[in-house]
């Protein structure tokens, strides 16, 4: 099996575990046996706690200064509101329309690294970045009266996790992977604060269905999330990172046979050109590189 392959087959393991660890989370918190602040943070604190455990194997230790330089200040504080705003609109709003929107994720990582960082962006890319663009639009549907509140949590979980990506490209280069895991998911835990403050009142303990479901929720994040590293890691970028757009596909399967969703023409639409004019846009920029 060739690198890119490999690459490839990570790439698709890594979504399929997020659109499980998406699933198991909307089931913990849609049955009201958690809340999604407590969800968030025992979560966050069981992820965190297997990537303490896989940077102590690694021989890295699991707190490192390099947290409080300002690039990883700036992806944390991205982080955070991702985490935050994608864990209500888990809760509340359906899956496939979260999973369509938060595809637009590079789109904007696009628009943010021509903007923020210099680089050239052709015009193609441009007219690739405008019609994925489009397809949002066509999702949320904004009207007079306003966009539904339920796609806005949607809209700024994905902006969240657009400017994190874009935030990664300026962190320290030899920050070890399982030390970007144990702050990644200590941002989760701080999300989970964030919500559970906010929660009306007290908190109570979860129904043990649905603290079985947040374990598998970071199991299904931990396995994810290595490997996606693996698959950045292994072959070209233009290649595997297309791939990644088979969240989408799972998402849309979990969402029909679990929940019963049945996403409507305009969204199906909407997602289409999201998930095609980022396709178009990674494969431009590698035949740029080449």
């Amino acid at each position: 099996m060739t690198d890119n392959r490999r690459g490839a087959f990570y790439m698709i393991l890594a979504m399929l575990g997020f659109g499980i660890e998406d699933a198991f989370f909307k089931s913990a918190t849609g049955s009201g046996g958690i809340t999604p602040g407590l969800g968030t943070l025992q979560f966050g604190l069981l992820a965190m706690a297997l990537y303490a455990l896989y940077a102590r194997l690694s021989g890295v230790p699991v707190w490192t200064r390099d947290y409080l330089r300002p690039g990883l200040l700036i992806r944390t504080a991205f982080e955070i509101t991702g985490r935050l705003f994608f864990a209500l609109s888990l809760a509340y709003t359906p899956l496939s329309t979260t999973s369509a929107i938060l595809q637009a994720a590079p789109l904007f990582v696009m628009l943010g690294a021509a903007v923020v960082l210099k680089e050239h962006i052709g015009p193609r890319r441009w007219i690739a970045m405008s019609i994925g663009f489009l397809g949002v639009l066509l999702i949320v549907r904004p009207s007079p009266s306003g966009i539904e509140a339920n796609a806005i949590l949607a809209l700024l979980g994905m902006i969240g996790f657009a400017g994190r990506d874009l935030a990664t490209r300026t962190a320290p280069t030899h920050v070890h992977a399982a030390q970007l895991g144990v702050l990644g998911f200590a941002v989760v835990s701080i999300a989970g604060l964030v919500i559970l403050a906010f929660e009306p009142g007290s908190p109570s303990l979860p129904s043990p269905k649905a603290a079985a479901l947040i374990c598998g929720t970071a199991l299904c994040g931990v396995a994810g999330y290595t490997a996606m590293t693996f698959a950045m890691r292994t072959g070209e970028v233009g290649v595997v990172a297309p791939f990644r757009y088979s969240r989408l596909i799972v998402a849309l399967i979990l969402a029909y046979t679990l929940f019963g969703e049945r996403p409507d023409t305009m969204t199906l639409t909407g997602a289409a050109l999201i998930v095609g004019a980022g396709i178009y846009s990674l494969l431009r920029e590698r035949r740029k590189m080449r």
